[in-house]
């Protein structure tokens, strides 16, 4: 283990899995990650793989068949596989988040029926909220469920759902007005629904089409796609929690989920651009010595190594202040803006480090250096986490005038 990013307080069952993922991602992820990548390859062996160490299972209760683990155990796992390969991590992210919503707010025959197949990896789950030309304005969101005997039609057209074509169940955010009067403040008259399908592109079942993957400038290998509802079937019973309206408060629970699992995919991403720099510094000769023995660096790699301890630590706490209980979408903001602005912080200097060689595909850094941008943006932009900690905030500094 590196000196850097070390957890205090870990049981030894969760230094066990943490061992074993990092064994699992130095052998299995690191010398192929940047060649799948370079194809846009989905990394079917390493999803396999993860499937035997049971991580897709790793927060699902013992009683389904999962391990019980910790938000804090999945986010250090998380970190783990992004110092390997980003994309892999955001393949098992929106898993997480559906089976946390499933865990949280689903009805007992929803648990019962899918947290099993969740927990071996049979289901994989994908959550969709954003829309074209909405962005972070969830509100904003104009898909739409109507009620027609005991099922509900939905349609529209959904955005930058991950794990869009490979996934086989859907936590869909869409707008459902009955039962909510007119006038009704947006937040409160949203559902979310439970969607099955077949994995691939096409039609995957009627009335549900996934175009096919979006050519993105990083993050690649997983599958990044639109979802378009035209007269979408969905039987009552898949309404996660049974009532509608709910839906809003259900995925922002999940996506605080989410915004840990940022954080930690910028502290993995970090560590290893750190990894890189610092043992490029070594190699690499300049004026009669290791460009590593010139203060210039020493000064990059000091900021670096004190960033990546940093999001790590911050990281920890969000995590730890959510398996707690307690409110945590303070902290979570918190880690994920830091984390990921630090991340490609980090990464910018070790591609500084390696020079030239940095721009050539040659060298792993070029890969991190157009995953970093990502983080940036996934699960809410740094404006938008900007106004929830402000907010937060003055709740909490309340001017007692």
């Amino acid at each position: 283990m590196t000196r850097l990013a070390q957890t205090a307080g870990l049981t030894d069952v969760q230094r066990e899995i943490l061992s074993t993922v990092r064994e699992f991602v130095d052998k299995e992820i690191i010398p192929v990650a940047t060649e799948l990548e370079h194809r846009d390859e989905y990394p079917q062996a390493i999803v396999d793989g993860l499937k035997e160490l049971g991580l897709f299972g790793l927060m699902i209760p013992e009683e389904y068949g999962g391990l019980g683990e910790s938000l804090l155990t999945y986010a250090l796992c998380v970190e783990e596989i992004a110092r390997g390969w980003m994309s892999v991590s955001g393949i098992i992210n929106t898993h997480f988040i559906v089976a946390y919503m499933l865990k949280q707010h689903g009805t007992q025959e929803q648990k019962d029926h899918f947290l099993p197949r969740m927990a071996t990896g049979e289901v994989r789950g994908a959550f969709s909220m954003s829309e074209p030309g909405l962005g972070s304005d969830v509100s904003a969101i104009t898909s739409k469920a109507v009620r027609d005997g005991d099922n509900y039609v939905l349609n529209g057209q959904k955005m930058w759902l991950t794990n869009g074509g490979s996934s086989t169940l859907v936590a869909v955010l869409v707008r459902s007005d009955e039962g909510h009067p007119e006038g009704t403040a947006p937040h409160k008259s949203m559902t979310t629904f439970l969607v099955e399908k077949e994995p691939g592109f096409g039609e995957v079942r009627p009335g549900l089409t996934i175009p096919g993957k979006i050519d993105k400038m990083g993050y690649k290998g997983v599958d990044t796609t639109e979802l378009i509802m035209d007269g979408l079937r969905i039987p009552a019973n898949r309404v996660l929690g049974g009532q509608t309206g709910r839906g809003f408060y259900q995925m922002m629970d999940g996506v605080e989920v989410g915004r840990v699992n940022v954080a930690a995919r910028g502290c993995g991403v970090a560590q290893r651009a750190f990894e890189l720099g610092v043992s490029y510094a070594q190699q690499r000769h300049t004026f009669g010595k290791p460009i590593a023995q010139h203060q210039a660096i020493q000064f990059k790699l000091a900021e670096m190594a004190t960033n990546v301890e940093a999001a790590h630590a911050m990281m920890v706490n969000a995590a730890r202040k959510k398996d707690s209980g307690e409110r945590n979408d303070l902290e979570a903001g918190m880690a994920k803006y830091l984390a990921s602005e630090y991340c490609k912080e980090v990464v910018e200097d070790a591609f500084r480090i390696h020079g030239g060689y940095g721009f050539s595909k040659e060298y792993e850094i070029e890969r991190l250096y157009r995953e970093a941008p990502m983080l940036l943006i996934g699960e809410g932009t740094a404006e938008i986490q900007k106004m929830i900690i402000g907010r937060r905030l003055l709740e909490e500094y309340r001017f007692q005038g």
